[in-house]
């Protein structure tokens, strides 16, 4: 009997004796979806065309599975009220990656796609995000490279990532039909990550001159608050005296607000930015009931807290100027967005690999914006890139997508070929991240953290 001597075949191996390397695959992917080209940008633009602001993507939600559907993916869908997740199982073991979507809108009723009846409109390039993720699907299954690969990839379709109709959704809170307010939060406590070991999404974004691509960089955190001034109604001709004027006492709070300004440390980058939701009644009524909303944002939790404090104190103080009462509800918002340098690296390298270094900006720096790809990066290694190939302000009412190929079909490409990087090679790549790579929290500090920011009160004078 001979004994077996030098490295071993891996599974690959002995199902596929001449196994393609990274660089073949990479191709087969990138002209699967060259090759349905068409049929990838198409669905953007039905996205785009038909837009849903968040918890309420039902159309958006049911296109996307059924695409999953007829590319045979096994899926389920609902999660966290509209979300849709597929898994395609490789053919050896090893870590999940996940290429993430969202299926969202915002509300901009001025922007040229809006829907005439909600005012919702993609002024954030949603709708190219998940013609990125339908496309990063298509290159994988149709080059069938999960057959050289090891783990599992996960295409997932978040809802709900732009925090907006804070009502509606704490409605939905109320009456227990969601836990938080954003859709990745959300998955995160029903354990929709549970299985997921990292995980990667690209941003629409209107990236200065001939820069095709962002990598890196951070983003704010926060919270979110919603503020009802309380006061008593009077004829506002007649007998104001008889009255307690709850809008003076939201002027009050927000010049208040603003003399904090000069206090915030530059570098903890703070962002606070109210809106009344709700004015008054009638114009001949003092206003007894007048509503605020607003985010306070910054670079670290701690930063938000310090800050949060203080916008507490002038809320509390608009109402104690004039005799009336204030609630104040805060909400757990976003965490800060923290990339993980190995996958940003393994992104970055297919990024140089299809466009070239001088496309590529490396680091915008710190961006005070907020998104919800930021919890997930408080659990697991994850990384949140952008992609040019559009034009107007970012949730602004000129913003369009005026380059589908840059701006939907590139990323679609990095993010397969990464995927490729991360699960080739018995999923080397992915076991070094994975290995290499401790979260900041555990889902339980994270679940208690998320709680511990919920607090609601009311002060009077």
């Amino acid at each position: 009997m001979t004994a077996l001597s030098g490295k071993q075949p891996s599974l690959q191996e002995r199902h596929y004796p001449f196994m393609p390397s990274k660089e073949e695959l990479k191709a087969k992917v990138c002209l699967e979806i060259d090759k349905r080209s068409s049929e990838i940008i198409e669905m953007a633009k039905n996205i785009g065309e038909n837009p849903e602001t968040g918890f309420r993507e039902v159309k958006t939600a049911r296109l996307v599975a059924e695409k999953f559907a007829a590319l045979g993916l096994t899926y389920g869908d609902g999660l966290a009220l509209t979300g849709v997740k597929a898994v395609l199982p490789c053919t050896g073991e090893g870590p999940t990656v996940a290429v993430l979507g969202e299926l969202d809108s915002l509300i901009v009723p001025d922007h040229p796609l809006a829907d005439p009846k909600t005012g919702a409109a993609h002024a954030c390039g949603h709708h190219g995000q998940i013609g990125m993720l339908i496309g990063s699907a298509i290159g994988i299954l149709g080059a069938r490279i999960a057959d050289y690969l090891s783990g599992r990839i996960v295409f997932m379709a978040v809802p709900a990532e732009e925090y907006i109709e804070i009502g509606f959704r704490d409605e939905l809170r109320k009456s227990g039909k969601i836990t938080y307010l954003a859709g990745k939060q959300e998955l995160i406590k029903l354990g929709q990550f549970d299985d997921i070991d990292m995980a990667m999404m690209t941003h629409s974004l209107s990236i200065p001159g001939d820069k095709k691509i962002v990598v890196g960089g951070t983003s704010n955190g926060m919270v979110a608050k919603q503020v009802r001034f309380i006061g008593r109604s009077a004829h506002a001709g007649s007998s104001p005296h008889q009255g307690i004027n709850a809008l003076n006492a939201a002027m009050i709070a927000l010049n208040a607000i603003n003399s904090q300004r000069e206090t915030f440390r530059d570098q903890d980058a703070i962002r606070v930015h109210p809106i009344i939701t709700r004015g008054g009644e009638t114009v001949n009524i003092v206003p007894a009931d007048v509503r605020m909303e607003t985010y306070v944002r910054g670079r670290t939790m701690n930063a938000i807290q310090s800050a949060n404090g203080k916008v507490d104190r002038c809320l509390r103080a608009g109402a104690l100027a004039v005799g009336g009462k204030v609630g104040i509800t805060t909400l757990p918002g976003y965490s800060p967005m923290m990339n993980n340098e190995i996958l940003q690296d393994v992104y970055y390298k297919n990024a140089v690999l299809l466009l070239g270094e001088s496309a590529i900006i490396q680091s915008y720096g710190h961006m005070a914006g907020s998104t919800d790809m930021g919890d997930v990066s408080q659990i697991m290694p994850a990384i949140h890139s952008y992609a040019g190939g559009t034009s107007g302000i970012t949730h602004g009412n000129d913003f369009l997508i005026r380059d589908y190929e840059q701006a939907v079909l590139v990323p679609a490409k990095i993010m397969a070929m990464t995927v490729i990087d991360l699960l080739a090679d018995g999923a080397a790549k992915a076991r070094e991240i994975k290995e290499n790579s401790t979260p900041l929290l555990s889902k339980e500090q994270y679940i208690s953290s998320m709680n511990g920011l919920l607090r609601e009160a009311e002060y009077a004078d």
